[in-house]
């Protein structure tokens, strides 16, 4: 079998794994989210891995009503070269919990919060902190990768551990699938390809929810047709005005 046709069947087969283990954790995703915009909440989503908090926002076929997450810590003092101190440990969860009183997080949104791993100090700080102001917790994980795994947290909790609705992604320990002969380490990661599989399939099952509840969810045109520009600017200005 070629390398190639190799990966296509990896692909299927976690895909496959997804639908057999996972649509239960998408349908209740997408109920939480249904609910939640239907009660004119938010959707909120921040991702510490390489594809979700762009793949969802601003795209073409889109929603308007997920927004993404995020916060930095930035110093600006450009004076003539000098010594710098030695850089000391962050408080993660000071600073998370510092984001989320400067945010338009609110009780009964829905937090979207994505980590393979999903044992970073940050990643289990924002966890909690997302709990703490009565979100719905929906994590994007690896169970079995996760599993073992050692959390940086004092708390010794991971992703998996902690969220109201898991999506397990189905990654492999380490995330790459397959064994390529002559190469050093296993090659082709899952974990960006199931998020964006699993979000999207969220994605639907929450536009029929939202329309069986009598509202039609505000989703993006793309920006390339003409009268694009115009035609995204009229969605947030309904998304703005109508919460969805």
């Amino acid at each position: 079998m070629s390398l190639l046709n190799e990966f296509y069947g990896a692909v299927d087969a976690l895909q496959k794994k997804i639908r057999d283990t996972q649509s239960e954790s998408i349908s209740a995703a997408a109920q939480a989210i249904a609910d939640c915009i239907s009660s004119g909440g938010q959707v909120h989503i921040f991702d510490s891995g390489h594809i979700i908090n762009n793949e969802l926002i601003c795209r073409a076929g889109g929603f308007a009503f997920i927004k993404r997450f995020n916060y930095t810590f930035t110093v600006e003092s450009n004076k003539r070269e000098r010594n710098v101190p030695s850089p000391i440990e962050l408080d993660t969860l000071t600073e998370a919990r510092l984001a989320f009183s400067r945010s338009s997080v609110r009780k009964g949104d829905v937090f979207i919060l994505g980590s393979v791993s999903g044992k970073s100090k940050r990643v289990v700080d924002i966890a909690l902190c997302a709990k703490e102001a009565g979100c719905v917790l929906i994590t994007v994980t690896s169970k079995e990768y996760s599993s073992q795994l050692e959390s940086d947290h004092p708390s010794k909790k991971r992703l998996f551990e902690l969220g109201d609705i898991v999506l397990d992604n189905c990654a492999p320990a380490g995330d790459a699938m397959i064994e390529v002969e002559g190469v050093e380490h296993r090659c082709f990661p899952a974990s960006g390809l199931a998020a964006a599989y699993m979000l999207w399939a969220v994605c639907a099952d929450a536009t029929e929810k939202l329309l069986a509840k009598g509202i039609s969810p505000s989703v993006y045109k793309s920006v390339n047709f003409p009268g694009g520009s115009e035609e995204v600017k009229r969605i947030d200005e309904r998304y703005t005005e109508l919460g969805y």
